[in-house]
Formats: C-alpha cells, sequence, structure tokens
C-alpha cells in the first residue's frame, strides 16, 4: 500500500492511523477505512472530470423511487480528492454481500431489470451540468485499433486460427452494431458493468454499486454487462427473460432491442476477454482470466457466426 491513501485520510475527517483494508483491486483499488470506502484511482484511465461527472450522475441517483445506488462521500477538496497525483472517491458503506453466480439468481435478475429501466429513465430525462464528460463504448472504443480496454489480439492462448475466426465474428459483429445504430432510441448514459460483483444484496433488495464505467453505450448493452462472467451458464435464457420481464414493467423494450442481445452478449464477452489480458494484475483476472477464458470466448464466436447465438434471444 502506498502513502497515497495515508495521506488522504485527514481529508475525510479520518485519523492517520485509521486501519486500511483492501477490499478488492480491479480496475481501480477499493478499500474500506473506518466508516467510509475509498477508491482509489488507476493512473491513466479517468480524467478528473470524467470521475467528478460519475459522481453528480450517482448524487442525482439518490432517492430515485426504486432504486439504491452507492452513495458518495465528500471530503475536503470536494467529490474527487487528489493526492500525489493519484484521484480519490469517498462512498458510504453498504450493507449486505456482493451477488454471487451460486445465488439463486433467478429471484434478482426481474428485479434487476426493474433497476436498469429506471436507471434508464433517469438517463433520458436528466439535464446533464455543465461540462458532463464520461467515455463513449461504441464499436470504435470497444472494437477499434485503440480500445478503452485494450485489444482482444492481446488475449492468452489465441493462436493464428483464433484470431482468424475473431477477425471474422467481430467483423459481423461491428456491422449489425453500426446497423442498430447509436440515436437517442438505442444509445445513453448507461452504469455499462452492472455484473453480479457490483450489485449488493440485502433484506431490502439491491444496491447498485461501483458507476466507475458509466458512460455512454447502447441501452440494452446493461443486460449484457450483468451477464459478465457467466455467459456459457445453462440459466442465461431465463435470466435473460426475466431481466426482460422487469425492464418492461417500467420501460419499453422494442423488438429490436430485443434482437440485439445475442450481439451484445458477445460484445461483453470480446471487451472482457480484452481487459482479462491488459488487466492481468487485477483479482479478476487472476480468478478468471487466462487462456480457458480465450477458449470460452472462441467457442462463443462461432456461435455468434452459426447462428447469431440465437438461444439468447428473449
Amino acid at each position: 500500500m502506498s502513502d497515497t491513501l495515508v495521506r488522504a485520510l485527514p481529508l475525510y475527517g479520518l485519523p492517520a492511523d485509521t486501519p486500511l483494508t483492501l477490499l478488492n483491486r480491479s480496475e481501480n483499488e477499493t478499500w474500506r477505512a473506518g466508516d467510509l470506502i475509498l477508491r482509489l484511482h488507476r493512473q491513466g484511465y479517468h480524467t478528473k472530470p470524467e470521475i467528478a461527472s460519475e459522481l453528480a450522475w450517482l448524487t442525482a441517483l439518490q432517492d430515485l423511487p426504486g432504486l439504491r445506488a452507492v452513495r458518495p462521500v465528500a471530503g475536503a477538496q470536494g467529490l474527487v480528492t487528489e493526492v500525489q497525483g493519484r484521484f480519490i472517491v469517498g462512498f458510504a458503506p453498504i450493507d449486505g454481500q456482493e451477488l454471487q453466480p451460486g445465488d439463486d439468481l433467478a429471484q434478482w435478475f426481474a428485479p434487476l431489470g426493474e433497476i436498469t429501466a429506471r436507471l434508464h429513465l433517469q438517463s433520458r430525462g436528466w439535464t446533464r451540468p455543465t461540462g458532463f464528460a464520461r467515455k463513449r463504448w461504441d464499436v470504435q472504443t470497444i472494437l477499434g485499433p485503440q480500445p478503452h480496454w485494450g485489444h482482444w489480439l492481446q488475449a492468452p492462448g489465441l493462436d493464428v486460427a483464433g484470431k482468424a475466426l475473431l477477425t471474422r465474428a467481430t467483423d459481423t459483429l461491428a456491422d449489425q452494431l453500426h446497423a442498430y445504430g447509436t440515436g437517442p432510441e438505442t444509445f445513453g448514459l448507461i452504469h455499462a458493468d452492472l455484473r453480479l460483483a457490483n450489485l449488493m444484496v440485502d433484506t431490502q433488495g439491491l444496491t447498485a454499486i461501483d458507476f466507475d464505467d458509466c458512460g455512454f453505450g447502447w441501452w440494452v448493452y446493461d443486460l449484457a454487462s450483468a451477464l459478465s462472467f457467466i455467459e456459457t451458464d445453462p440459466r442465461l435464457p431465463d435470466l435473460i427473460a426475466r431481466w426482460c420481464d422487469g425492464y418492461t414493467r417500467i420501460a419499453r423494450l422494442r423488438p429490436e432491442d430485443c434482437a440485439m442481445i445475442p450481439a451484445m452478449i458477445f460484445l461483453r464477452r470480446v471487451l472482457l476477454t480484452a481487459w482479462l489480458a491488459t488487466r492481468a494484475d487485477s483479482d479478476t483476472a487472476q480468478s478468471l482470466g487466462g487462456a480457458a477464458y480465450t477458449q470460452g470466448t472462441l467457442a462463443l464466436a462461432e456461435g455468434f457466426l452459426t447462428d447469431g447465438l440465437q438461444h439468447f434471444r428473449p
């Protein structure tokens, strides 16, 4: 642990000797400090205005009926603290536990669909503050030559045949996404990382956390992100149907949106394949990454080219 966090403690009204416990090392590092959660940002990923924009959205989401989201906590410098060139953000702790793949996910995916729809309705109607800046998650920034999370070509265990297969599959995917478009009916400000680890569950239901990757993407991509790392789980068709049922209780899903769900799942898988390769120091990569994950991606690519992964359609 660097002394960056230690130096930040007084800025949040905490004694300099407050115990620090590492909770997670993923895109960033998440630490518990007394009754506060501190996120130490990875260098070179988000700018200060981007982080401030995430927190502006989170602040706007507080007390929204039917939605619980993590609450930012300001320090002496405001919502974004800068110490030794590093950015730190504080959050109130959340009761409950992370949702796990081994849990009874069927009971949670309809409520998750409802939560996601409420997020999207708020996003559609929200007047963003001046200077609001978040990354775009689109064809160029996910599949282009310099994507945000690295290129899938860096995936471990990818041989010549695998590269050829993924090239064909991602070219087809890009064509479908371009045809789907990025108009306001398909694309807007989304969470973009509603995977199980970013959903806390307690007796009151689900709480959405970790908006660090929120940005402008396809609305239905938020479903694909919820299925991260469980893409081959046999429960997937049922989970997708339940999510769609919950979503449509709150907001509309058009037939063309439902038709794009398989493509979004494959897009997310390709993105994660690249991320696991370029973030090999993360806890997630060390537990889930490697050549076996790449082989699973190739299997999905084959299915995507063969039948469009039709079994994922609700």
